[in-house]
């Protein structure tokens, strides 16, 4: 069903707090492309197929929409805001093509500049792709490509219902380091139901063949809403099991450190420089920013939004998204002016996933009792004034969380 409501407005204080934010903090752009050719049983990101959508949306009405949000958004900013890093998003951005992908880059020109050395990433869906499409990519300015793998297992893509063939992924990979890209990423999703160690270990094997330098491993998780949580429900799969989970990760990270990558996020792991340590330039630098809680406008439907404090988020479906733009309203579904404890929590549960850790003078003196308590325990350490996780505590990082916060 389309939610037919009127677009909420920001606050009076929220706008003002987002109009006067330091023009010299640090900016990024989210673009969502919403649209699918299929929907994975395990999928709960805003995205819809042509049946699902019919006739009440198109990419030309969601294009209009897209460019009249990023004025929108520029015109709100305060003046002289430059644009670090820009990350299209989906759905399935490569379903655009390389040219709408051209034309949504130049849109974001349009309305922002972007700073000396942006960071341009598009995830991409391997069987949409060509060297052809690649090669425009780097023709439009793009900097980085995300390629969705997940496994190099047969049975593993169709449990978690993905249309790609096992080696389409690499191929994909190899045409874009031929078309220019330096930077380039590869997703896996591990404890998959019927997932074995050898399946894993295939998927590693065939990561590293191509000239990667950054992975992203995330665990399956079982969303409410899915066909995937519908089936579990029903017996037909079992739950992913909390102790594969684990035993897989320490895998993945043992391998992609044997084969020189560091991890510098929890699921994220980046080639690493001579002293072990990610290079600088191998990391996703939209996602730091997400992770530093700074600034950031998400564009398109269901896309969320954060400046200095103030968090909005877009109406979900393409047709009221584009509709309440072209009535001259901000597309906003509701929004939300973080406490002093909201912004603590966060940079205390972001920051502590990283891999410089978490300043020691951001935590208060109980909270700082029961940090060293987990530095007793084997899960945090101390490094340059920063509490760091432990490979061990990358593990539990959750609960390591809870822990430091558990009087918020």
């Amino acid at each position: 069903m389309i939610d037919r409501r009127a677009p909420e407005a920001l606050s009076a204080q929220a706008r003002t707090t987002v109009a006067t934010a330091d023009p010299s903090r640090p900016l990024s752009l989210y673009l969502h492309v919403p649209f699918c050719a299929t929907r994975c049983g395990y999928c709960d990101f805003n995205t819809y197929t042509a049946g699902e959508l019919g006739s009440s949306s198109s990419p030309q009405s969601w294009m209009e929409g897209v460019r009249a949000e990023l004025d929108q958004a520029a015109a709100l900013l305060a003046p002289g805001r430059r644009v670090g890093t820009v990350f299209v998003g989906g759905g399935t951005p490569s379903l655009l093509g390389a040219d709408g992908l051209a034309d949504l880059l130049g849109a974001v020109r349009d309305s922002f500049v972007l700073a000396p050395g942006a960071e341009v990433t598009t995830e991409s869906n391997p069987e949409s792709t060509s060297p052809e499409f690649f090669e425009g990519l780097r023709a439009a300015g793009f900097t980085r490509v995300s390629l969705g793998m997940q496994s190099a297992a047969r049975h593993v893509l169709a449990v978690l219902e993905r249309t790609h063939t096992p080696g389409r992924a690499l191929d994909a990979a190899r045409e874009a380091a031929a078309a220019g890209f330096e930077h380039l990423n590869l997703d896996l999703i591990y404890g998959t139901p019927g997932e074995r160690d050898e399946d894993l270990d295939a998927s590693l094997d065939a990561v590293l063949s191509v000239p990667v330098d950054h992975v992203s491993a995330y665990a399956l998780i079982v969303e409410d809403g899915t066909r995937f949580a519908r089936k579990v429900r029903r017996g037909e799969i079992p739950m992913p099991d909390d102790d594969v989970l684990a035993a897989r990760y320490e895998m993945i990270d043992s391998r992609l450190r044997a084969a020189g990558m560091a991890w510098y996020e929890v699921s994220n792991w980046a080639r690493a420089r001579p002293d072990a340590s990610p290079d600088p330039d191998s990391v996703c630098r939209h996602n730091e920013a997400y992770w530093r809680s700074d600034d950031w406008w998400g564009i398109g439907p269901g896309a969320h939004s954060h400046v200095d404090g103030v968090r909005w988020w877009n109406q979900k479906h393409p047709a009221t998204y584009s509709a309440s733009l072209a009535s001259g309203s901000l597309p906003i579904g509701g929004h939300e002016i973080l406490t002093a404890d909201d912004r603590h929590t966060e940079a205390v549960m972001l920051r502590l996933r990283m891999h410089q850790g978490l300043d020691v003078n951001v935590l208060s003196g109980a909270e700082r009792i029961r940090a060293d308590a987990a530095v007793a325990q084997g899960l945090l350490r101390t490094v340059a004034g920063a509490y760091v996780l432990t490979d061990r505590g990358r593990l539990l990082a959750d609960g390591v969380v809870r822990d430091i916060l558990v009087a918020q």
